[in-house]
C-alpha cells in the first residue's frame, strides 16, 4: 500500500490544478460525453452517478497530466502505420518487459498496425549512451527498422545534478533533436521525434528521504523538455503531473519499486495515459473502455465497445448475447483496490433492479466474476473474459517479440565477444545467432499485426445459492 503523507499538495478529483477548474455536476457530464460514443441520446444521462464518475476521471487525468501535450498538434504524434523506435532511459528500457504501451498501441492502430523496437538502455542519458566495442551504430538500427517516428524518453539521470543542470539538459535535448532533423532513416521522409518527460518520484518512506526536493528538480527538467520541443515544434509527454498526481492518491498499490523505476501496476497504469497522448487526435473522441448496462427488470440494455442482444429475465437470472465490437482493456496486474483515477480504464458492466443477493457472471460457460447486485447495480469491472485472456495472451507475444529483437540486437554476450574471443567458438556462433534472433522478432512483429479475434458471447448472470 501506499506511503503515508504525501507531501505535494493533493488535488480533488474534480479539479483541475492548471486551471483551477472545478466541473459541476452538468459541466462532469457534459464534458464525459464529448468523449462517449455517439447516439441519439447523452449516454452519461443515463449512467449512475458512480459508474459515471469512473469513466470522468480518465478525461480528467489527460487534462491533470498533459493538457499541454494534447493541444499542440493538430494529428496524432504516432499514426497508423508508423515505425517506432523508443531510446532512452530504464523507463524506456523496461517499456518492452511489461508490453502494456505497445500492446495498446497495437490494439489502436489494428487496421493498420505500428511496428515497434525499444532502443532503451538502463542508465542512458543524452550524454552518456555506452555501448560495448563495436555495437551497431544507433543510426544503422534506425535506418534497419525503416523508422518513421523516435520517441525519446530522458531527464530522469539527468535530474541528479540539480536545478544548476537544466541549461545543460536543455542544450542537450536541442542538441538532441538536431542530430536527428532531417533524416529519413524510413527512405522516405524525414523522421518525427516525440519528447517524453521522467516520472515523478513517489514517496516510499524511509527509501525516499529526499522526494520533495527530488519532485522540484524533475519539475524544473519536465518544464525544460516543454520549453524545448514547443520551440522546435515537437510533440511533448508529460510524464511527471500524470505520475504525480496518481503517487499522490492515498489508495491503491505503489507505483514504483524505489520512488523513481516502475513497477508491473506502474507501467501498466502510466502505459494507458502515455498511450492516449502518442495517439492524441483533435478530431476523433479518445477511445473508452467497454461499458455495458442492463435493466434486469426491463431487459433493456446499452453498451459501448460491444453490442448487447437477446436479454432475457428469468428464475434462473439473466441471460444475454454479448458482440464484441473492439479489443477489450488489459486488466490490471494486482488484485488490490485501484485508486479512483483508475477505475476509469476497466471494461465494466452494470445491472440494475436485480434483488438483492449474490450473483455470478459467467462468459461461454466459464466463471468470470461475483458480487452483490448493489454491486452490480454501481458496475463491476470485467478483466477476466476469454477475450481478456486472448488480450493477455497477445500482450505475452509483444514481450515475446521484444526478447528476441533484444537477443538479436544487444546479445546477452555480445560484451564478452570482442578482441580474440572473436575468434572463439561462441564468438563464431554469435553472427548466425543474431541473425537467426533478429528473424524471429521480424516474424513475430508481423504475426501481431493480426489483432485478437471479436467474438459473439453468451453472458448470464446468475444468483448464487446460499
Amino acid at each position: 500500500m501506499k506511503a503515508s503523507g504525501a507531501r505535494f499538495r493533493r488535488m480533488s478529483r474534480k479539479t483541475s490544478p492548471e486551471r483551477g477548474l472545478t466541473l459541476s455536476d452538468a459541466a462532469v457530464r457534459h464534458y464525459f460525453n464529448r468523449f462517449a460514443s455517439k447516439g441519439s441520446a447523452p449516454f452519461s444521462d443515463r449512467l449512475p452517478r458512480g459508474l459515471l464518475m469512473k469513466n470522468i476521471y480518465r478525461s480528467i487525468l489527460l487534462v491533470v497530466g498533459c493538457f499541454a501535450a494534447t493541444i499542440a498538434v493538430a494529428e496524432p504524434p504516432i499514426r497508423p502505420g508508423d515505425h517506432v523506435a523508443i531510446i532512452g532511459n530504464t523507463f524506456a528500457d523496461q517499456l518492452r518487459i511489461h508490453g502494456y504501451l505497445e500492446t495498446l498501441l497495437l490494439q489502436h492502430t489494428a487496421d493498420d498496425p505500428v511496428s515497434i523496437r525499444n532502443l532503451g538502455w538502463g542508465g542512458d542519458m543524452l550524454t552518456g549512451r555506452d555501448r560495448p566495442t563495436g555495437f551497431p551504430s544507433e543510426e544503422i538500427t534506425l535506418r534497419s527498422h525503416k523508422t518513421d517516428v523516435i520517441v525519446a524518453c530522458f531527464g530522469m539521470g539527468e535530474s541528479f545534478a540539480g536545478e544548476k543542470g537544466v541549461p545543460d539538459f536543455r542544450s542537450q535535448l536541442t542538441a538532441l533533436l538536431e542530430s536527428h532533423a532531417g533524416k529519413t532513416y524510413n527512405g522516405e521522409s524525414p523522421v518525427r521525434l516525440i519528447l517524453v518527460s521522467p516520472i515523478a518520484c513517489e514517496d516510499l518512506g524511509e527509501l525516499t528521504p529526499r522526494r520533495d526536493q527530488r519532485n522540484q528538480d524533475l519539475a524544473a527538467y519536465t518544464e525544460a523538455m516543454q520549453e524545448v520541443a514547443t520551440a522546435a515544434g515537437v510533440p511533448f509527454v508529460d510524464l511527471f503531473e500524470t505520475s504525480r498526481y496518481l503517487m499522490d492518491e492515498p489508495s491503491g498499490p505503489n507505483l514504483t519499486n524505489n520512488g523513481i523505476h516502475l513497477n508491473r501496476f506502474g507501467y501498466w497504469a502510466i502505459s494507458y495515459t502515455l498511450c492516449d497522448q502518442l495517439t492524441a487526435d483533435e478530431d476523433e473522441p479518445a477511445e473508452q473502455p467497454w461499458l455495458l448496462r442492463i435493466d434486469a427488470a426491463r431487459q433493456t440494455s446499452e453498451a459501448r465497445g460491444v453490442e448487447i442482444s437477446d436479454v432475457v429475465a428469468d428464475s434462473s437470472g439473466l441471460r444475454f448475447e454479448v458482440t464484441e465490437t473492439s479489443a477489450p482493456k488489459l486488466g490490471p496486474p494486482t488484485d488490490s483496490p485501484l485508486p479512483p483515477q483508475l477505475e476509469f480504464v476497466r471494461d465494466t458492466l452494470a445491472i440494475e433492479n436485480l434483488a438483492p443477493g449474490d450473483y455470478q457472471l459467467t462468459v461461454d460457460g466459464k466463471l468470470i466474476t461475483t458480487a452483490t447486485a448493489e454491486a452490480w447495480s454501481r458496475g463491476v469491472a470485467i478483466d477476466s473474459s476469454p477475450i481478456h485472456r486472448a488480450a493477455e495472451a497477445y500482450r505475452a507475444r509483444v514481450n515475446d517479440k521484444n526478447l528476441q529483437f533484444t537477443y538479436g540486437w544487444k546479445t546477452l554476450n555480445q560484451v564478452h565477444i570482442v578482441g580474440e574471443r572473436r575468434s572463439s567458438p561462441s564468438g563464431q556462433k554469435l553472427p548466425a545467432e543474431q541473425i537467426e534472433f533478429n528473424r524471429i522478432a521480424n516474424e513475430l512483429d508481423e504475426s501481431l499485426r493480426k489483432p485478437i479475434e471479436l467474438k459473439r458471447r453468451h453472458w448470464r448472470v446468475s444468483p448464487v445459492e446460499p
